[in-house]
């Protein structure tokens, strides 16, 4: 077919063609608009695989909290668990050192001829053997008649020692070696302990200027010896009524940290002409400052737990050159119970005899002024006649 300008019978004019164009656009236009929207990505078919692992996430989401809920419960019971093992590791770690105190000891004794308690061989065979209170009488080479009065009043002898034993008591004089080690005065200590059995001997060179390291050694030693819930110290100018003793301790066995005596804060002194002077004044203060709270020398207790810290400590706790400010400054930043118990320090008769007749026995006697009983090898006979709780009372008295 031709294209022609005109309008005749074999052809098509322009204008028409160009009209069938605009024409065909706009029914093209028509058609797209009615053409389906396509879906939202949400609506989209999602494989089973995928949809199942959208489901487990948004399940996750859900459970988020009660998931980190439990996450953090088992951290707590873990950080529990460690904490319980530091525990158990630490008292384990005690137990082996107490115990490797005690070896020292026995060594110690076994080189130097010193006898084994028979009670500890006992112990050791069937298992250590708990007692109430272990008394140490601190004593001197030179106090031989010191030792032979308090022999002769308040400490008992042979069987009846035995029979206290069983009550869960022991008693030994305290003592360790001269600076030249079995010399005569050693010696002389071994033939006296050959005869009573009585003795606990230190590793530890005697010397009135150390007493405070005397005091150290005799609560690592003994702790390491003997099982109990108290280890008490006792000059031997002093006079016990032990059974009373025992008495007041009874009341604070489950105590596990317990510091029992009269306590005191005496004044700091400086002056270096007088007795009792500290040559560490200043770290008390300023002139005229009183010591912390602590049981005078004469006698006090510590319970086991306390006597146990000494022990495992002895080679970092400072010596004061008084014994008893010494213990007090060891335990005065520990969690422990000062417990001041003035039957503990009663004055010699009239005192202690009045108390005694008012039914309030002492536990211990001495004069102040002496620091101990004054001329106690003497006058310890007349403290104990008028002041002391009575046989009977010990052979029948349990704890």
């Amino acid at each position: 077919m031709s294209w022609r300008r005109g309008g005749g019978d074999g052809g098509v004019a322009r204008r028409w063609v160009l009209l069938l164009c605009v024409g065909s656009f706009g029914l093209g236009l028509l058609f797209t608009n009615r053409m389906w929207t396509l879906p939202e990505a949400s609506e989209v078919p999602i494989p089973n695989e995928r949809r199942q692992k959208e489901a487990e996430l948004a399940a996750g989401d859900c459970n988020l909290g009660k998931v980190q809920g439990k996450r953090d419960y088992n951290d707590m019971l873990h950080i529990s668990d460690t904490h319980h093992d530091v525990q158990t590791l630490d008292k384990t770690i005690a137990n082996l050192e107490t115990e490797l105190s005690a070896v020292r000891s026995l060594q110690y004794s076994f080189l130097n001829g010193s006898p084994v308690s028979e009670e500890y061989k006992a112990s050791e065979s069937t298992g250590r053997r708990k007692y109430l209170m272990v008394i140490g009488i601190n004593t001197a080479f030179s106090s031989r008649k010191r030792r032979d009065s308090i022999r002769n009043t308040w400490m008992p002898q042979g069987e009846k020692r035995k029979k206290l034993v069983e009550k869960g008591i022991i008693i030994r004089f305290v003592i360790g070696h001269s600076a030249i080690s079995g010399g005569i005065v050693d010696r002389a200590i071994e033939a006296e302990d050959r005869k009573h059995g009585d003795f606990l001997r230190l590793d530890h060179v005697e010397g009135y200027l150390e007493l405070s390291g005397k005091t150290k050694t005799y609560f690592a030693t003994a702790v390491a010896l003997w099982d109990a819930n108290f280890y008490v110290k006792v000059d031997d100018d002093v006079h016990v009524n032990i059974v009373t003793l025992g008495n007041i301790l009874s009341k604070h066995v489950l105590k596990p940290r317990v510091y029992i005596g009269c306590m005191k804060s005496g004044p700091v002194l400086s002056d270096k002409d007088v007795r009792y002077y500290e040559p560490e004044h200043w770290k008390f203060g300023d002139a005229g400052n009183k010591y912390f709270r602590h049981a005078t020398g004469q006698l006090y207790a510590i319970s086991k737990d306390l006597a146990t810290y000494i022990s495992i400590n002895k080679h970092v706790l400072h010596k004061y050159i008084n014994e008893d400010v010494s213990l007090g400054a060891w335990l005065i930043g520990l969690d422990a119970e000062h417990i001041d118990d003035r039957r503990l320090c009663c004055g010699t008769p009239p005192d202690c005899e009045w108390k005694a007749q008012a039914g309030n026995t002492c536990a211990a006697s001495f004069d102040w002024k002496c620091s101990g009983i004054c001329n106690s090898v003497q006058n310890i006979w007349g403290v104990h006649n008028r002041c002391a709780e009575g046989e009977k009372v010990l052979l029948t008295a349990s704890f």
